[in-house]
């Protein structure tokens, strides 16, 4: 049966938006990578980086059972964090706390996303800026990027107080970055790929776009500028989070 439309068929690299895109491609792909720049994705990054296991959930008060089911310690909200609960979404907060063997990381976008994904079986990529160089290497080193091994890169995307997906430029530029690194995948990038790959190549700061963008904003004028300093440092990790399992560790 041919591929559906909505699937890029015939592409190495695809690209699309949010948990309904994600669902898409995890039909058709053999690898998903999920961009969630502010800040699940980068969280991830920076907790694997500092031996931690990862386990995505989607936001709610669930999480804090999960944890004691599976015997992680639950991130809470940033404005909850206490010194004995120091984890939370902030990449800052967690270079700081504690490493925990397992950390349960709830998040409405990209945690969210990784743990729908996670339930197709495939291996799941945690991309962000910092990482999105290595990313890319370790797909191609592992024979994803073809016809029939095709790569779904996933922007997670914010939410509008309604809950509909709200595009925004840091995972659009997140998930470029990984794509720049399968330009040149045999399958070649789909068109929506391309696309996204342009966005990229028209900004010449792209840290400077991710502190100016509605996300960006949002989080310094809050205080959370660090965390935005933090994930808008691009291709600085050789760390490449992939979700097996229900667990991100690195590979």
């Amino acid at each position: 049966m041919p591929e559906p439309v909505y699937a890029q068929p015939g592409a190495g690299a695809r690209f699309e938006w949010g948990l309904a895109g994600a669902a898409e491609l995890g039909r058709v792909c053999a690898a998903l990578v999920v961009v969630d720049v502010l800040s699940f994705t980068t969280s991830v990054e920076v907790a694997v980086s500092r031996g931690m296991r990862v386990h995505p959930f989607p936001w709610g008060d669930q999480a804090a059972e999960y944890a004691r089911r599976v015997g992680a310690v639950a991130a809470v909200g940033r404005s909850d964090v206490t010194p004995h609960r120091p984890w939370s979404l902030s990449p800052a907060a967690l270079r700081t706390a504690p490493a925990v063997p397992d950390l349960v990381l709830p998040s409405p976008n990209g945690s969210a996303i990784c743990a729908a994904a996670s339930a197709t079986g495939l291996p799941v990529v945690a991309g962000c800026l910092r990482n999105a160089p290595a990313v890319a290497r370790w797909l191609v080193a592992h024979g994803y990027g073809s016809a029939d091994t095709p790569v779904g890169v996933i922007a997670a995307g914010e939410r509008w107080p309604d809950g509909t997906l709200r595009p925004s430029v840091e995972d659009l530029l997140g998930a470029a970055a990984v794509l720049d690194g399968l330009a040149m995948v045999s399958g070649g990038l789909s068109v929506e790929a391309a696309v996204a790959l342009a966005a990229l190549a028209s900004l010449p700061d792209v840290p400077a776009a991710v502190r100016g963008c509605v996300s960006g904003r949002e989080l310094i004028t809050r205080g959370y500028a660090e965390d935005v300093v933090i994930a808008a440092e691009p291709g600085v990790s050789d760390v490449v989070p992939v979700l097996r399992n229900g667990i991100f560790s690195e590979n």
